[in-house]
């Protein structure tokens, strides 16, 4: 005799009915929480941030804005007709007090030692992303950051390499213009190399001879291959090519760039430029690591041999050393480009297509659903987990190097940069490059130009929202365990009333306007 098995139904949690509201009406439905304290007055408030994830599993509505924003940065650069103008601000005082706040502490660094260097260097990296987010461009030294030292390196091209023509890059961003008006711009994409054949789901015919070596060097320095393209297409043709770009995995999980370029290019010459196109890579040879059961340990401010206690050979003195590149880095040979012109709508698809999975984590992109293909990301992952990222990267311990920045909480052997992680398989944390020029605007701006446009669409009916006077107030994060701070559901709930309250406003003013655009009736 069989149990039989009772379903009660039950209702929504309230907090998922919250959330389900929040995404309905596009309100962030994580955000964080800022004290916010009028300095007139000495009142305090709580207002909830948005969060700024560029990803619906995490965050939707944020996710959906994020790549609404970048269709409109794409499609404003695409097509242009005239040179963009970029005008370069002064720095805030907020600029100029983190600046000054940033030097008292190397100063402080230059003669500390052990944990408190440590700590030092720490709140100076911190303080250099809070500059990076203020809108400072360029990063600057770390405080620990030795002197460039320029080895000699052959400037010769390969002899494997097909030879480019070399013409003076003109000061122009704007594609020509053809007999008729026609100003056609290109969309190209570019793929890794063969590493061994594929089957359909993108895993190898024969595992044990598929190059994984080669493949996660190549995804590890695909980045650098791609802004090596660029610089050899300008020379080429002879004028600042721009471009909008997205970095998405293929289904054998190399890497991939889709670009919108802006201009008219042959694809013969696309074709000639990506055979050309090659990135030699003159770090230290890094095939066998020295290091595995035994690690290095941390003795009197450097990494020594646990058994011999020589220290390891410093990154600056092995790069000296290096007399041949570790990796060279290619193309594959398959190129695909189309001319696209200006507001058609195949233009229009296109920027869906270049912007289809920015909504989604790379893990996401590459999700393994066969035994397979589980197997073919296991072997990569264990070959990017002993490919070292960078001159900072700690998987240089293994190979007796100590690496730029290291310390005592340097975890042996073990690098958290996205390019060793299971989920992200060696793909570059910046899923979308776009080049200085291409709308002559930041991110910052396009977000001004939509908040503009609802001013002036709700000024134009008579509602003015008044801009508050931030100058006078101080914003921070709240402290943990603030008892004062009201609960996240609560924030949510009051997103939502304000943004019921702004649609509605805004929906008027769309309607007034298509009413006092119509033409009167004849009489």
């Amino acid at each position: 005799m069989t149990a039989e098995i009772i379903t009660l139904d039950r209702g929504p949690l309230a907090a998922d009915v919250v959330r389900a509201t929040a995404e309905q009406h596009g309100v962030c439905v994580r955000p964080f929480t800022m004290e916010v304290t009028d300095r007139a007055d000495g009142s305090t408030r709580y207002v909830g941030v948005p969060c700024g994830s560029t990803v619906e599993s995490v965050c939707l509505p944020c996710a959906r804005k994020a790549r609404a924003l970048r269709m409109t940065q794409c499609r404003e650069g695409w097509h242009l007709t005239a040179e963009p103008v970029t005008v370069v601000a002064d720095p805030s005082p907020e600029q100029l007090a983190l600046m000054e706040r940033r030097a008292d502490l190397v100063a402080e660094y230059q003669t500390a030692v052990g944990a408190d260097a440590d700590d030092l260097r720490e709140e100076i990296r911190s303080l250099d992303d809070e500059l990076h987010q203020l809108g400072v461009r360029g990063r600057l030294l770390s405080p620990d950051a030795s002197p460039k030292r320029a080895p000699t390196r052959s400037t010769k091209r390969r002899q494997d390499a097909p030879n480019l023509p070399r013409r003076k890059v003109e000061r122009r961003t704007v594609g020509r213009e053809y007999a008729g008006g026609f100003r056609p711009s290109m969309f190209v994409t570019l793929t890794c190399d063969s590493y061994g054949p594929v089957r359909d789901d993108g895993t190898p015919v024969n595992p044990d001879r598929y190059d994984y070596r080669r493949a996660a060097r190549d995804a590890v320095h695909f980045a650098s291959l791609v802004d090596r393209w660029w610089q050899n297409l300008r020379r080429v043709v002879g004028w600042d090519v721009q471009y909008f770009a997205t970095v998405e995995p293929q289904r054998r999980v190399a890497p991939h760039l889709h670009a919108a370029v802006r201009g008219s290019i042959s694809h013969e010459v696309l074709r000639q430029v990506t055979a050309a196109t090659y990135l030699q890579v003159w770090w230290p040879p890094h095939d066998e690591p020295i290091y595995s059961d035994r690690l290095p340990v941390w003795v009197d401010g450097r990494f020594v041999d646990p058994d011999t206690r020589q220290p390891l050979t410093p990154w600056g003195d092995a790069l000296d050393q290096v007399q041949a590149p570790a990796h060279v880095a290619t193309f594959g040979a398959q190129v695909h480009s189309k001319g696209i012109l200006g507001g058609s709508e195949e233009a229009g698809r296109h920027i869906g297509y270049l912007t289809k999975y920015l909504t989604k984590a790379t893990g996401e992109v590459i999700e393994a659903h066969t035994e397979r293909q589980r197997q073919h990301h296991d072997r990569l992952h264990a070959e990017l987990a002993i490919t070292p990222c960078s001159p900072r990267c700690a998987v240089w311990l293994l190979y007796g190097i100590q690496p730029l920045g290291a310390n005592s909480r340097t975890t042996l052997g073990h690098c958290r940069a996205r390019a060793h992680r299971r989920t992200t398989l060696g793909l570059p944390g910046r899923r979308v490059l776009v080049s200085r020029k291409w709308s002559g605007k930041t991110l910052a701006d396009h977000r001004q130009d939509r908040k503009a446009f609802v001013t002036q669409a709700l000024a134009a009916v008579g509602i003015v929202k008044p801009e508050p006077d931030r100058s006078q107030e101080t914003w921070h994060k709240v402290k943990p365990g603030d008892l004062s701070v009201p609960p996240r559901v609560h924030l949510l709930m009051h997103a939502i009333s304000e943004r019921i309250r702004w649609r509605a406003e805004y929906d008027a003013a769309l309607l007034a306007a298509d009413v006092s655009a119509t033409p009167p009736l004849a009489a």
